[in-house]
């Protein structure tokens, strides 16, 4: 793909004026913005009917948050590619993103627009992105992990916090109240262990948490 194609986006964010900014600097440099959305619910409804290639989403959004509105958007429209676009930069946030499917690229707030342009024209083609601000961290963990391997240190605090109350057998609204997050974000946590681990039920990860000494039996 060069630099002068043409590519089909769709916006995600909560601010108005975000999304002015990134619809010009796209539209400036021949891409198309097919769809704005302001919150994770609109996301779905519009990514459902227009099945946009490219989708530059922010996680901090109310309602339906970014994390578990990219996962049910795997779903629905599984051909699109998400490019995010956050203010956050920490280690556990970029990693837990980073396993959900449909994620092709990760770019932090305040990255230059050459840079945004770039992973832009990256995703379109096939190819995953990462900002160059937080490449070691994914690169780092990579490094600790290797297929059929994955230990308790493969997985970030919030995981190894949903591992927990799963081993004690809580559910995902248990969860949820525990953590102080929504049942969907909770449900979503789950899911993605699931896939990370190659586990299939509850029992498994419950003898999987107590293989790895998170949870302890008395």
């Amino acid at each position: 793909m060069t630099s002068s194609e043409k590519v089909r986006v769709m916006l995600v964010d909560d601010h108005g004026i975000m999304r002015a900014s990134l619809r010009a600097l796209l539209e400036k440099n021949g891409h198309e913005v097919v769809a704005e959305a302001a919150t994770g619910e609109e996301a779905l409804a519009l990514a459902s009917k227009l099945r946009p290639p490219v989708v530059l989403m922010d996680l901090e959004m109310p309602g339906t948050g970014g994390l578990a509105a990219i996962h049910r958007l795997s779903k629905l429209s599984p051909g699109s590619k998400v490019l995010i676009l956050s203010a956050h930069d920490d280690e556990e946030y970029v990693l837990e993103a980073m396993t959900i499917g449909g994620v092709a690229g990760y770019l932090v707030k305040g990255d230059a627009p050459e840079e945004l342009l770039g992973a832009l024209r990256a995703v379109s083609s096939g190819k995953r992105y990462l900002s160059p601000s937080i490449t070691p961290i994914v690169l780092g963990r990579l490094n600790q992990t290797r297929p059929g391997r994955i230990n308790n240190s493969a997985l970030t605090r919030r995981e190894r916090e949903v591992m927990r109350l799963i081993g004690e057998g809580s559910s995902a609204k248990d969860i949820a109240h525990t953590l102080g997050i929504s049942p969907k974000t909770a449900q979503v946590h789950r899911d993605n262990l699931k896939h990370k681990l190659g586990l299939r039920t509850t029992a498994d990860m419950v003898r999987w948490a107590i293989k790895h000494k998170i949870v302890r039996l008395n």
